[in-house]
């Protein structure tokens, strides 16, 4: 176990590596840069203002040098620019000319500035974490005992109508999208047209104190469109092992209905319901960027959306990092717990 999880510590760096290069790389795209530049100089600026301005401050050198630098493994650079002022990547006012480091970049835990924030992408992006966090773990509160409760009765008796009626509603809430769901919540719920106003269609408070009235919106949007999906793998999975000899057996020494499915059947069911439920994590990460929007809920969805509608640049490098980094600890972790769930299974 030891030495699997360090080979797959090894491939998590190396897949970070070419996505955050491969991020990098489509962010710093020339029209980009030229956009960056006249939005943080003066929108009018010609094309020789615009190189000027991008030649002083570091954007112009070679692709791998910045990403280097940017990774913290290749020394900052320092310019001195065509209006005399000396600009570098680790140069901070707020320091000390004697305490300026060599290298800053991620790995010495500079993030960069924000353009549209004015702040340190390491202050900003941790409290945006924090609220999507809160969001996400409501979310799986709802989601994760709800489909299975679903999944298992409707898996117990395969074909039945309570087996219809609960693979429809699956399929129905799967089917629709967060953008269509939250849209309706908002005008049944949250609108004084179809009756009383019973929740909030802003979710804004809900950052300094979350209540059932403004947050209750957007955990069920984003709960109904992966229940359902949840629900299905485990009604298919749970149906397989209903039909299983060990099962049959236990019916005809006359163990009782309930005795088997929550002692022989649900753990062996579970197995492939695990995967997907740790999957929806990731998941949950890109759908709470349409929720966050929709309830204007400032989170890291929320956060991601602005910065690539302002081109912050920094700021996108930022959450690709943490995007990358919560990808593939769970696709680990996943991986870990199947081994743990199904005994069979054996690393070599």
């Amino acid at each position: 176990m030891g030495l699997f999880i360090l080979r797959r510590f090894g491939v998590m760096i190396l897949t970070a590596l070419c996505l955050t290069f491969i991020v990098f790389w489509l962010t710093n795209l020339a029209p980009n840069l030229e956009k960056l530049a006249k939005t943080q100089g003066n929108a009018r600026m010609s094309d020789e203002a615009v190189q000027t301005w991008l030649g002083n401050r570091g954007y112009l050198q070679p692709l791998p040098i910045k990403y280097g630098q940017w990774l913290g493994v290749v020394p900052g650079y320092v310019i001195e620019g065509t209006d005399g002022e000396v600009r570098g990547r680790c140069i901070d006012p707020r320091r000390p000319d004697d305490e300026t480091p060599r290298f800053c970049g991620i790995l010495q835990g500079d993030w960069g500035f924000s353009t549209v924030a004015k702040e340190d992408v390491s202050e900003v992006l941790p409290t945006r974490l924090a609220n999507t966090g809160k969001l996400m773990f409501w979310v799986m509160v709802v989601m994760v005992p709800g489909a299975l409760i679903v999944g298992v009765l409707a898996g117990m008796r395969e074909g039945s109508r309570t087996d219809r009626t609960l693979s429809t509603a699956s399929i129905v809430s799967t089917a629709t999208p967060e953008y269509v769901s939250g849209v309706v919540f908002i005008a049944l719920f949250a609108t004084s047209a179809f009756g009383m106003q019973w929740f909030k269609g802003s979710a804004s408070s809900a950052v300094q104190d979350a209540t059932f009235e403004n947050f209750f919106l957007p955990v069920m949007t984003i709960a109904l469109y992966g229940m359902g999906y949840i629900a299905r793998m485990t009604r298919a999975s749970m149906a397989e092992v209903m039909t299983a000899q060990y099962i049959r057996t236990a019916r005809l020494k006359g163990v009782s209905f309930p005795k088997i499915v929550l002692k022989h059947a649900l753990r062996n069911a579970l197995i492939a319901p695990f995967t997907v439920i740790m999957l929806q994590i990731p998941w949950l990460l890109n759908g709470v960027v349409i929720v966050e929007t929709l309830f204007t809920y400032q989170g890291f969805g929320w956060e991601l959306v602005r910065a690539a509608s302002n081109n912050d640049i920094e700021m996108l490098l930022g959450v690709s990092v943490i995007s990358v980094f919560v990808v593939l600890l769970t696709q680990l972790i996943s991986d870990i717990g199947y081994v743990f769930l199904n005994p069979r299974i054996r690393i070599s």
